[in-house]
């Protein structure tokens, strides 16, 4: 690992060297790539130099502690030292870690509700809002794609664009049922009921990312419908597009412009094939299929909200929130940081 963080630190060096130089900018492409590269980099190599200067310490301190007057403190130095370099060492292995390609991307989230007829459907949007929300505090935007709600205020189906750099790795955790038990407010008897809703999240891709055949691709257009006045009404701008050889089916409706729906429509497509691309490669090479969100059953949860016990949990970690309104006012930072140490540990216990 040693000779693989020198390496890295040498890069580092050229691509300081290289930016310092005069023509750096002539091509504004490739000095935008080379500063990327020099950005992800440089938190490595600063731990580097940390890591080392702590073995340094741990050197020195043993060449003192032969001296009686100096034996006691060289100790602690030495301990303080050793603990500074192990915590560092970690650190290291976690960085060097290979980095999702995606990680500061963009991401689209489909939201369905699942098992439990209109109460998944207001449970749905409970998710709605709480994803706005956890978008509000990251400084991230969104974008409707589509939005079919209910005369109670639920949703049957949310599709969405959270726009900010690095959705994708704070997102890409949430794929999956999640599972509600609270009593509806149409519940006379005060009984708990059980209700489903499903979270797809993909990275955004744009359509030089992904090979798009224009012959593939039906595109139909149609009337909004929901909100949006007269103007919805009379314009076909919705569009739904129909890709020929997957079967996958995407639809915007949001956008006053057909133009517009359209380019959306081209985005969410072309994430959906990538996404199947990369469930063939991984299938290929572990011989699993990884599935996002199942068929809604109850049984294949990945997180359950409690609402009479005041609880959520996250049944891929064991972890147990008892904060729930905080939780669905966005505050999920604590959960997906829990998932995010739990996949950097299995994926240092494969690398090791």
């Amino acid at each position: 690992m040693l000779d693989k963080l020198q390496a890295v630190a040498n890069r580092y060096e050229e691509l300081c060297a290289k930016s310092e130089q005069p023509d750096f900018y002539n091509d504004p492409k490739q000095a935008a790539k080379l500063l990327r590269e020099k950005n992800d980099l440089e938190p490595i190599v600063e731990a580097f130099h940390s890591y080392n200067a702590a073995l340094r310490d741990m050197e020195e301190a043993l060449e003192l502690m032969s001296e009686p007057d100096m034996k006691e403190f060289c100790q602690e130095t030495y301990q303080q030292a050793k603990e500074n370099s192990e915590d560092l060492y970690r650190q290291l292995q976690i960085l060097l870690l290979p980095k999702d390609p995606n990680d500061e991307k963009s991401v689209i989230v489909e939201i369905r509700g699942g098992v439990g007829g209109e109460e998944s459907a207001l449970f749905a949007h409970s998710l709605f809002r709480m994803y706005s929300m956890y978008a509000a505090q990251k400084g991230w935007s969104i974008e409707l794609m589509t939005y079919n709600d209910t005369e109670l205020g639920g949703v049957k189906e949310a599709d969405f664009v959270i726009r900010g750099r690095g959705a994708w790795s704070r997102m890409k955790y949430e794929s999956g049922v999640h599972r509600v038990q609270r009593v509806p407010e149409t519940e006379s008897g005060g009984r708990v009921h059980t209700s489903t809703a499903t979270v797809a999240v993909l990275p955004e891709m744009e359509e030089v990312d992904v090979q798009l055949n224009p012959a593939d691709i039906e595109m139909q257009v149609y009337r909004a419908s929901g909100a949006g006045g007269q103007h919805v009404n009379k314009t076909s701008s919705a569009v739904r597009l129909i890709h020929k050889p997957s079967g996958i089916v995407v639809a915007c409706q949001e956008e006053r412009s057909q133009v517009q729906n359209r380019e959306k429509c081209m985005r969410l497509l072309a994430s959906k094939l990538y996404e199947i691309e990369q469930e063939r490669l991984e299938s290929e090479v572990t011989g699993m299929r990884r599935s996002q969100v199942g068929t809604g059953m109850r049984n294949e949860r990945i997180r359950t909200y409690n609402f009479p016990q005041g609880r959520v949990t996250d049944h891929r970690v064991g972890l147990t929130l008892y904060k729930i309104d905080a939780i669905m006012d966005g505050a999920i930072d604590e959960i997906i940081d829990a998932l995010a140490t739990a996949d950097q540990a299995e994926k240092l216990k494969n690398a090791t």
